[in-house]
C-alpha cells in the first residue's frame, strides 16, 4: 500500500518550532556551562562540578513531577492550551535565568522551566496523535520528535559560535526565549473558523488512569525496564550535559569547539534514530539494544583516556569528535525500542501509561547522571567521571539481555 503524502497544518508548525524551543532552552546551560559559572561564582576547576550537575538534575525532578500530572491539565485547560502554556512557562523561566545575578536564583529559574518542559514533553506526542487521528499518527509523530535533534543540533553550534565571538551567555537565554515565541502565538491565538484544534470530548477519569499505572508498577517486569530507562537516560545525558564542558576545560578549547563535540553526539543521535526507525523490525528491538550497548561502551570507554599532548591535541581533538559521533549512534535507539519492547514484555497493560511511565525513569536517570559526573568531576576529576558513560550502558545492555534470554526460554510468562 502506497504512503499518503504527509500533510501539515497551522498546530503542526507549532509543534515542530515547540520542539526547537525546547531544545535551544534546554541546550544553553550545557554550552555555557564554563562562562556561567565564572560568573556567578561556581568555578568548574574549584569545586563547582556538583552545582552544575544539580542544575539539570533539579529541572529533571521538576519535569517528572508535572509529567505525572500533565492529563489532568490537558483534561482542564484542552490539548493545545496545556501545550501552549507549558512552553510560555519555559519561555518564561528560560528568562528569569538570563536575568540571574547568582547561582540560587538560576537554580530556581531552571526548576521553573522544568515544570514547563515536563507538561510540554508529556503532551506534545499525543497532541500530534490527536492531529492525524485518521493519517497515521505514528508517522507524525515520529517526523515531529525528529525537530528535538534538530533543535539540539542547531542550537549547540550557535551558542558555541557565538560564545566564541564574544556574546554573553545571558544574550543565548534570551535567543532560546525568542524561539519560543512563534509556536506559543501559533498555540494560544484566537483559532479561525473551521481549523480549530480537535479537543476530547470527554477527559479520562482520573481513578482509570490510577488504576492502569497500579497494574503496571505491581509487575516486578516493568521496574527491570524502568532501571534500563534511568541508565540509557544517564548515559545519553552523561555526554549530553558534559562533553561541551569537557572539551573546553581538558583541550583548552573554545566554547566553539565544545558545542561541535555536542553536535557530534547529536548528530549521532539523529542519524541512529531516523536509521533505525526504518531498518528495525519489532521482534529484533531485545538484539538492538544489546548490540547497541556493546557499540556504544567501545566508542565511549576510549573518551576520558583522551589526555591531550604537545602538538597533538588538534588530533586528538577529531578523534574525541568521531567518538562522540559513534557513541551517539550507539545511544540513539535505547530510549524508544526500550518503551517498545517492554510495551511487549507487559502484555494486558495500556501501552501509553507503560511510555509515559517509563519517560518518568528515563528523565530523572538524566538528571541524577548529570549529578553524579559533577560530584565525581569534583572527587576525581571530570575525565574521570566520563567513565559514568560506558558503566550505564553495560549494565543497561545487561539488564535488556537477561529479559530477552528469559524470553527466548520462557514466552512472555510474567514473574
Amino acid at each position: 500500500m502506497t504512503l499518503r503524502r504527509m500533510r501539515f497544518g497551522r498546530y503542526d508548525y507549532a509543534a515542530f518550532l515547540g520542539f526547537a524551543g525546547y531544545a535551544a532552552c534546554a541546550m544553553v546551560a550545557p554550552v555555557a556551562l564554563v562562562a556561567m559559572a565564572g560568573e556567578l561564582h561556581f568555578p568548574l576547576d574549584k569545586g563547582g562540578m556538583s552545582a552544575g550537575g544539580i542544575l539539570h538534575f533539579a529541572r529533571s525532578l521538576a519535569m517528572v513531577g508535572t509529567m505525572l500530572f500533565c492529563g489532568f491539565l490537558a483534561a482542564c485547560w484542552g490539548m493545545r492550551r496545556a501545550v501552549g502554556y507549558a512552553l510560555l512557562l519555559m519561555g518564561m523561566a528560560t528568562l528569569c535565568c538570563a536575568l540571574a545575578p547568582g547561582y540560587d536564583w538560576l537554580l530556581a529559574a531552571t526548576v521553573a522551566a522544568g515544570f514547563g518542559e515536563g507538561v510540554f514533553d508529556g503532551l506534545v506526542s499525543p497532541f500530534v496523535r490527536d492531529l492525524h487521528r485518521e493519517e497515521e499518527p505514528g508517522r507524525y509523530v515520529n517526523f515531529t520528535h525528529g525537530f528535538w535533534s534538530f533543535g539540539v543540533l542547531t542550537a549547540v553550534l550557535v551558542y558555541g559560535a557565538l560564545l566564541h565571538w564574544g556574546m554573553s551567555w545571558r544574550c543565548l537565554f534570551v535567543l532560546a526565549v525568542l524561539v519560543t515565541l512563534v509556536p506559543v502565538l501559533l498555540l494560544l491565538l484566537p483559532e479561525r473558523r473551521g481549523t480549530a484544534y480537535p479537543e476530547r470530548e470527554e477527559a479520562i477519569p482520573a481513578s482509570r488512569i490510577w488504576a492502569q499505572s497500579w497494574e503496571i508498577v505491581v509487575r516486578p517486569r516493568f521496574w527491570l525496564f524502568f532501571a534500563a530507562m534511568l541508565l540509557a537516560g544517564g548515559g545519553e545525558f552523561c555526554l549530553t550535559f558534559w562533553c561541551a564542558t569537557f572539551i573546553q576545560m581538558n583541550f583548552s578549547a573554545s566554547a566553539l569547539a565544545g558545542g561541535i563535540g555536542t553536535a557530534a553526539f547529536a548528530a549521532g543521535m539523529f542519524l541512529g534514530r531516523t536509521g533505525w526507525g526504518v531498518l528495525i523490525r519489532q521482534n529484533r528491538l531485545p538484539l538492538l539494544v544489546v548490540g547497541s550497548a556493546v557499540f556504544a561502551v567501545a566508542a565511549s570507554l576510549p573518551i576520558p583516556l583522551l589526555q591531550p599532548e604537545a602538538g597533538q591535541g588538534t588530533m586528538l581533538l577529531l578523534l574525541l569528535y568521531g567518538l562522540l559521533f559513534l557513541a551517539g549512534i550507539g545511544t540513539a535507539p535505547f530510549w524508544p525500542s526500550i518503551q517498545s519492547y517492554a510495551a511487549d514484555r507487559l502484555p494486558g497493560t495500556d501501552t501509553t501509561m507503560v511510555f509515559v511511565l517509563l519517560s518518568c525513569a528515563g528523565i530523572p536517570g538524566c538528571g541524577i547522571f548529570t549529578w553524579l559526573m559533577g560530584v565525581v568531576g569534583d572527587w576525581r576529576g571530570l575525565r574521570e567521571s566520563f567513565f559514568l558513560a560506558p558503566l550505564c550502558f553495560l549494565l543497561l545492555g545487561v539488564l535488556i539481555g537477561w529479559d530477552w534470554f528469559r524470553a527466548t526460554r520462557k514466552k512472555q510468562v510474567d514473574f
